[in-house]
């Protein structure tokens, strides 16, 4: 019989917040290997954007303070040159905000995909969950089940590490000074912080040279890899001792698209982790290796457009062999399918970010690299389906939009 008595559960560890990588920022907790524990998380921008029906929050976001990260949570006997073995047990939104949202950036604060393209303005999506579901009052007509994960995982980097980003990333912001977005983001300290008692040169330290969390690197790190839900297995290279694991940015679900490409969530994030010493070298680890989880939305029907690296959707230029255009094409592609669909841009554009979409490189033949992006049909309420008689057109309305309805 289950009881107080023989009933314990999993301590739960949510003592700090940091948003920069940096091997100064002490560890919190230390766990052993093998046990249970939990992480709780506020949403990446710090409960910066609401449940409301304007994007005039995610216009105004102040980016320079993001990701907010959970921990570090140190693994007993984890050293540099160690592979640090993070089973990810569960990832569930907190019970008392069961919603999460998804954006489209401004093109001079944050961006995306098609900043440029769309010269983006500031629009967004609430999403609600019920159970393992997702609607939204902002994109109807679709529902669709969730893989909840983290957008942000990884272990803290050495010095020298650190410092390798910092000169190889200072060097391309140097090339590409006036980049609007910018294509990088260096070390910044306003906006920077670490939620511990730390001496006051120790925090200067780290806030002029920390690393910014935007970007995945050789730790993990931003890699948004919608698979890595319940089930999961990650294998992190070692850098420091105690491995010094963070994690953030949870997402209800993600399609494989996009700036803010996630329905963006606060929760709780159950792990496991043990150790395989000299890992490393064992594995020829440059970077982590993922197990995704066994656990998968049955969406076996998809509608698959293609792209090819022609800007057919700009000014036709033929580029050789670039995925990156290839991909936009096939995106822009569905974008305009949806759309005679009556869902807005910025409706497809949201969805499509939020959706399991997936996305895949197909034939590299000189000189189209060929990408494919599915749109699940078991997500949508009604029939979208190519036919004779064309599509028929509904009346989706509109997403959130900025209060002076500028999109």
């Amino acid at each position: 019989m289950a009881t107080i008595a023989n009933s314990v559960a999993h301590p739960t560890l949510v003592s700090n917040l940091h948003n920069r990588w940096h091997p100064d920022i002490p560890a919190v907790a230390t766990v052993k290997p093998g046990q249970v524990f939990n992480i709780e998380c506020v949403d990446w921008t710090g409960a910066q954007i609401g449940n409301n029906d304007t994007s005039d929050d995610i216009r105004d976001v102040d980016l320079t303070s993001v990701h907010n990260l959970s921990g570090p949570i140190a693994v007993e006997g984890a050293e540099p040159g160690d592979c640090l073995v993070v089973d990810i047990l569960d990832v569930r939104p907190f019970d008392k905000m069961p919603w999460g949202y998804t954006g489209i950036f401004e093109l001079e604060n944050g961006g995306g995909l098609f900043a440029r393209e769309f010269q983006s303005r500031a629009a967004k999506a609430i999403w609600d969950f019920k159970g393992v579901y997702a609607t939204s009052r902002h994109i109807p007509g679709v529902r669709f089940a969730g893989v909840s994960h983290p957008g942000l995982i990884g272990t803290a980097p050495s010095a020298e590490l650190l410092e390798t980003w910092n000169k190889r990333e200072g060097a391309l912001i140097e090339a590409h000074a006036n980049a609007v977005p910018p294509v990088a983001y260096g070390p910044l300290v306003p906006g920077a912080y670490v939620g511990q008692d730390l001496p006051d040169d120790v925090r200067a330290k780290i806030y002029r040279e920390g690393a910014r969390t935007i970007p995945g690197r050789e730790h993990g790190g931003n890699c948004d890899i919608k698979n890595l839900s319940r089930g999961s297995r990650c294998y992190f290279p070692v850098f420091v001792k105690g491995a010094n694991l963070s994690v953030g940015d949870l997402h209800f679900s993600q399609g494989d698209l996009s700036f803010c490409g996630a329905i963006e969530m606060a929760g709780i994030v159950t792990f496991s982790t043990s150790i395989i010493k000299g890992g490393v070298e064992k594995f020829a680890m440059k970077q982590p290796i993922f197990l995704p989880s066994p656990v998968d939305p049955l969406y076996s029907a998809k509608l698959i457009f293609q792209g090819i690296s022609v800007d057919y959707h700009g000014d036709g230029t033929q580029y050789n062999m670039d995925a990156t255009v290839a991909y936009k094409q096939a995106a822009l592609n569905a974008i305009a399918y949806l759309m005679k669909i009556g869902y807005t841009r910025e409706q497809a554009y949201l969805l499509m970010s939020a959706a399991p979409v997936e996305s895949h490189i197909g034939a590299i033949d000189s000189p189209n690299a060929c990408v494919t992006l599915a749109l699940p049909l078991g997500i949508f309420e009604h029939d979208i389906l190519p036919k004779d008689e064309g599509l028929k057109k509904l009346e989706f309305g509109q997403c959130a939009v900025r209060s002076d309805g500028v999109v």
